[in-house]
């Protein structure tokens, strides 16, 4: 095998009230990566199309690129691989995109070579790409990886917990046309929060899990609306978040919560029906005021990163 094509999804980090802990893969969004074998050392990066010309291609800023090497390295591989990034994607939209990058370039090196490594066991060079762009956290990268929705309660592989995830679970996501940088949107955040909130944020996650394992949508979407920490704290970040989540509940959504960092509106329905009227709704209102928008209707994506047989030519 001398080239492969992996795709990797956009994800949903946080899920509401579960900052860094919980994540969820989002069906048919996401970005794509071929890898080629070369004989000479080190990451190339060939061409990026999907971007605007705005992502590095030096190996230690481009998280595809970090991803593919740090899989080499595992790999004890001298040979180099040629890289070629088709973004889905939008960058900082709230929707994983450095994650789902680094994501397809690890799936896709390792296949490369013959698959020597499980799913889990490139979680560690995913983690190294990331920590470059927005942090060493998984709650998009493990999504991502792994598919479905996730728990994480640290940084190794034993430490991330594959979650039930509920029949009739239909989502909608609307990206506004402005971005917000995962570090502006960390900078907002409190550093010290109160016993009595810690207490609330723990019930509710509780909560939010108790429902997946039930399969109640319902009981999901209660908890996923009651952060009290990070989404109160970012909500000045989001264009019109407020009209947006009224405007969502009127057409039929069960929460609308900030997708990652935002700028994406994230919708919880139990139709696809509902998630189509939700988005378009949406769409239309950041247009009433002046912004554009692009929007998807989606479920959640059990499989998570795949192959792509065959790779296309590059």
């Amino acid at each position: 095998m001398e080239r492969v094509k992996a795709f990797a999804p956009a994800t949903v980090a946080n899920m509401g009230v579960g900052f860094d802990v919980l994540g969820m893969a989002v069906e048919g969004i996401g970005d794509y990566v071929t890898v080629e074998k070369t004989d000479k050392p080190g990451i190339e990066m060939v061409d990026i199309v999907g971007d605007a010309g705005r992502l590095s291609r030096d190996p230690k800023k481009n998280t595809a690129m970090i991803a593919a090497q740090s899989v080499l390295n595992m790999l004890d591989i001298r040979q180099g691989v040629r890289l070629w990034l088709e973004k889905g994607l939008p960058l900082a939209s709230g929707m994983g995109s450095s994650a789902a990058s680094a994501v397809a370039a690890a799936v896709a090196t390792n296949t490369l070579f013959g698959e020597p490594l499980g799913r889990e066991d490139l979680l560690p060079a995913v983690l190294d790409a990331e920590e470059i762009v927005s942090g060493r956290h998984a709650d998009n990268v493990a999504p991502a990886l792994l598919g479905g929705i996730v728990l994480i309660t640290g940084l190794s592989a034993a430490e991330i917990h594959r979650l039930p995830v509920p029949a009739g679970l239909h989502i909608s996501l609307v990206t506004p046309g402005v971005e917000v940088p995962t570090a502006a949107a960390r900078a907002v955040l409190p550093q010290l929060v109160p016993l009595s909130v810690m207490v609330h944020q723990t019930g509710v996650i509780a909560e939010l899990i108790h429902g997946l394992h039930r399969g109640d949508i319902h009981l999901m979407a209660m908890a996923m609306q009651r952060d009290a920490i990070v989404e109160p704290a970012r909500e000045s970040l989001i264009p019109y978040l407020a009209q947006m989540r009224l405007l969502a509940t009127e057409c039929g959504a069960l929460v609308t919560i900030i997708s990652g960092s935002g700028p994406t509106v994230c919708s919880i329905c139990a139709s696809h029906e509902d998630a189509e009227v939700v988005n378009q709704a949406i769409r239309e209102a950041y247009h009433q005021n002046g912004l554009s928008s692009t929007g998807y209707v989606t479920v959640p994506s059990i499989r998570g990163a795949y192959i792509v047989e065959p790779a296309a030519s590059a």
